[in-house]
Formats: C-alpha cells, sequence, structure tokens
C-alpha cells in the first residue's frame, strides 16, 4: 500500500515532468523575422497589387510632416527590399550620430503579406506561403527608426526625414546623400519649404494678383 505522503509527492513529480514548454513567438515562423511587422492582421494572405499613380491630383505624403529635410522620389515609382531600406537607414543614423537628439523618420510601413512560391511549381494549388510584409500607399504614415520589409512607393512620395533637433542643413543634405545612394532611382532634397510633388509636377503656389482699384469721380462737372 502507498502512504499518502508518497503519493502526493509522485504526483507533484509527474505534474513537472508534463510542464510545457514555452514558446519564443518572435523566433517562430517566417512573419516574425523582421524587427517590424504588424502585430495583427485581418487576412493571412492578399494580393500585393501595383505601385499606385496619383492621378486625383493628391499631394498627400508628398511634403514634410515631422522633420526638417528630407528626401523624395525623383524618378520613377520603385518597390524597395528591407535590405536597401535598413542599409539606408543604418547610413544616415551614423551620418548624424555627431548631432545629439537627431532623428531619423521613415515614412512607410509593411501591412500586407506577400507570398511566393517556388521555381518550376506547376499552376493551382492555392496561394504560395509566405515570404515578406509589404506596404501600400494609402495612408499617411509615420514611424520612426524603423524600415519596412518591402514598398511599393511612387513618384514624389517623401521617403526619409531628418530631425528632432535643430541640425544644420549641410549635415542633413550630405546624410541623406549617403542614405540614397544605397537606394535605386534617383531622389531629391527637400526642405519646410519645398512645394508639393504631384508626380513630376511640382505644385508652385500661384500669387493672387489684384488689379488696382479704380479711381471714381465723386465731383460733377458744372
Amino acid at each position: 500500500m502507498f502512504s499518502l505522503l508518497s503519493l502526493s509527492s509522485a504526483l507533484a513529480g509527474m505534474r513537472q515532468a508534463v510542464a510545457p514548454a514555452s514558446i519564443n513567438t518572435r523566433t517562430f515562423g517566417a512573419r516574425f523575422r523582421h524587427q517590424i511587422a504588424p502585430r495583427k492582421v485581418k487576412y493571412a494572405k492578399r494580393q500585393k497589387g501595383r505601385i499606385p499613380i496619383p492621378t486625383g491630383g493628391s499631394t498627400r505624403g508628398t511634403t514634410l510632416a515631422y522633420g526638417e529635410y528630407g528626401i523624395r522620389i525623383k524618378g520613377q515609382g520603385v518597390r524597395f527590399t528591407a535590405k536597401q531600406l535598413s542599409t539606408a537607414e543604418e547610413v544616415i543614423k551614423r551620418a548624424i550620430k555627431v548631432v545629439k537628439g537627431a532623428k531619423v523618420y521613415l515614412r512607410v510601413f509593411p501591412d500586407i503579406p506577400v507570398c511566393i512560391k517556388g521555381n518550376e511549381t506547376r499552376m493551382g494549388k492555392g496561394k504560395g506561403t509566405f515570404e515578406f510584409w509589404a506596404t501600400r500607399y494609402s495612408r499617411l504614415s509615420c514611424y520612426v527608426t524603423t524600415v519596412s520589409p518591402y514598398c511599393s512607393v511612387p513618384t514624389g512620395r517623401v521617403i526619409f526625414e531628418v530631425g528632432g533637433v535643430p541640425i544644420r542643413e549641410e549635415i542633413a543634405r550630405e546624410a541623406l546623400r549617403l542614405g540614397a545612394a544605397k537606394l535605386p532611382t534617383t531622389y531629391e532634397f527637400v526642405t519646410r519649404e519645398s512645394p508639393p510633388r504631384l508626380g513630376n509636377l511640382l505644385i508652385e503656389p500661384v500669387p493672387l494678383s489684384v488689379p488696382p482699384p479704380t479711381p471714381v469721380n465723386t465731383l460733377e462737372s458744372p
């Protein structure tokens, strides 16, 4: 016969043996390989989409919103990879390290999962497996010192901004030039005074020309 004390000790040992191990979700699965990703999405798989063209006349996202200086796309719209953006961000942060308190703002964020099939795969049998996160130019967003795994960005969109503290234009221009050298297509340096861009067209402010008032003769002739 087993005593009550020995039976309780045996049950306690069994509980310790079958205790579930904790799983770190940051290293489990392909969706957490990158340091930036949406915490929650409505659909596991979505369409990647195309590079949008601003045909409606909207200039949203083409001017600075958080920093004092920045770069925006001047050439054709392009898709960025995570390695390109992370390399450019590291170069900019290294160049402005001399200015204490300076920040780097990235104006894109990935929220669309992109799925890819392997090479020489037959058609059908559903969508491919998750590969990386993509972002679509649908809303104005800003994330401080972050990178996005994949971007579909049109012409005129601001990519990087530098600010946070007063910084000399020479330092910001050189830092953004080094960062733009790591990215495809061509860019232009913009400031707070730069006009918005609609595709390849700069929207310059038109001064209102008010004609001089016509003199009125109130005196009647005799």
